[in-house]
């Protein structure tokens, strides 16, 4: 397999098959049963040494829930995840906690993820308290000065509060309490959606950085789908809790063969006015269904310009079609 810039390792350091995590939601009616939500519906992939795989899709198809899943902060309702060969699925909170100095988790909100009434010091050091009781406190402070310099903070602020923060400097400190314990794989859960776009860009380059310098690997999730190509080796494109493609970067982008990964892409703008005018765009119709009741068959069938009888019947499955592309389509030969 092909991971530009990724280790070269066969081993996947992550594996996760079948991952399901369903909401028991019950209805309003005096006799109403309960409805499962599949927020996440059979996810499958291996994740290698030093790579990056994105994950893409319009907000509400699961992208989040499968990040919480894989870090167990949700317990899933059914399927595997594999950790360095180890299962880690269905583990209890004190049994994750050995786990947790590997594993760690950057949030959407720079600011709502941070205790506003501790120091940004206090904050940094907390997985250090937690995993590490036995380092003195003159011990603790220096590596929290140490991946703040890293991190591009200045360490003379370490007595300063988040509200004294800016939105980027916020997410710089929650990429430090990451970092800090040193471990293998973070799940990036749209870390710049709210930040502005310069400021995105200095926090993707960050990551990037860190990544090179301690063998990083990354979920990468996002909606924003040129960030998702900067930043990624792979890329999963999610559709209400499912798969329906999954490719090397270069190759989803020259040649999607899912007309829901078609129609994210065509929606990417061009920085050359020219080209970003004459494009072909592919408009998808009608509003995402409700996880509560999902189509049958394909899912994406109810926007698919290609749906046919079949794709009422029968779900597609997730197959290879070469270079390590995989997409779950009945027609995805169309364009051939």
């Amino acid at each position: 397999m092909n991971r530009e810039n990724g280790a070269n390792d066969n081993r996947p350091i992550l594996s996760v098959r079948g991952l399901k995590v369903y909401f028991p939601i019950v209805g309003s009616g005096l006799f109403s049963k309960m409805i499962p939500l599949k927020a996440v519906d059979g996810i499958d992939f291996d994740l290698y040494p030093g790579e990056t795989l994105g994950v893409v899709g319009e907000s509400g198809c699961g992208k989040s829930t499968l990040g919480r899943g894989i870090l167990q902060l949700l317990e899933p309702t059914e399927g595997t995840v594999l950790w360095l060969g180890e299962h880690i699925e269905g583990l209890s909170a004190k049994e994750m906690i050995g786990y947790r100095k590997q594993l760690q988790i950057i949030f959407q909100d720079p600011l709502a993820s941070l205790n506003p009434r501790m120091t940004i010091g206090d904050i940094i050091a907390e997985p250090l308290t937690v995993h590490y009781p036995e380092l003195s406190p003159e011990d603790r402070k220096q590596k929290v000065r140490e991946m703040m310099e890293r991190v591009g903070l200045l360490p003379l602020m370490i007595n300063r509060y988040p509200h004294e923060f800016s939105g980027g400097q916020c997410q710089r400190i929650g990429v430090a309490r990451a970092m800090i314990l040193e471990p293998k794989l973070i799940i990036c859960d749209e870390p710049v959606s709210a930040l502005d776009v310069s400021i995105q860009a200095q926090i993707i380059n960050l990551i990037k950085d860190l990544q090179d310098s301690f063998g990083l690997s990354l979920v990468f999730i996002s909606h924003d789908l040129s960030i998702v190509r900067h930043i990624s080796h792979r890329i999963m494109v999610l559709y209400l809790g499912n798969t329906m493609e999954i490719a090397d970067r270069d190759t989803l982008y020259s040649t999607p063969r899912h007309p829901y990964t078609r129609a994210l892409i065509s929606a990417v703008p061009i920085p050359d006015p020219k080209l970003e005018k004459k494009k072909q765009r592919l408009v998808l119709e009608g509003d995402l269904p409700s996880p509560l009741s999902p189509p049958s068959g394909c899912v994406f069938r109810t926007r698919c310009p290609l749906a046919q009888d079949v794709c009422s019947r029968q779900k597609p499955v997730l197959k290879e079609i070469g270079a390590g592309q995989q997409v779950a389509c009945h027609f995805w030969d169309w364009q051939e």
